[in-house]
């Protein structure tokens, strides 16, 4: 039984399932918007909707924790600079996801998750 246990597993261990975030939210915040699975996409946007609202507020603490959890320095340099000032007004709701439909060779659901303008 799965009592007391939160959020969706994707079939892969928790360092496995860590990493798979970490990539998901970096190639977001690098390319605005990325093609992934209905189920990846429902996952990775709290987790993107969080950085944000870090990177909106600024100063060393949030950067570092921001830092934690993206692969790249550039795009932590992109969120603070770029990403978090394009969207300070807005009191969240920064991601949105379109579902495509399902993928022709597995039938999995498919979704745009991208950066709301």
């Amino acid at each position: 039984m799965q009592h007391r246990r939160a959020g969706k597993r994707l079939g892969r261990n928790p360092a496995h399932r860590r990493m798979l975030l970490r990539n998901l939210v970096t190639s977001l915040f690098e390319h605005d918007r990325i093609k992934t699975t209905l189920a990846k996409a429902k996952v990775a946007r709290p987790v993107a909707e969080r950085l944000i609202t870090k990177a909106k507020k600024g100063g060393i603490h949030n950067r570092r924790q921001v830092a934690a959890k993206l692969t790249k320095p550039e795009i932590l340099q992109r969120l603070f600079t770029e990403i978090g000032p394009r969207l300070a007004e807005r009191n969240g709701g920064y991601t949105r996801i379109i579902r495509l439909g399902p993928r022709a060779s597995d039938g999995a659901d498919m979704a745009i998750l991208e950066l709301v303008e």
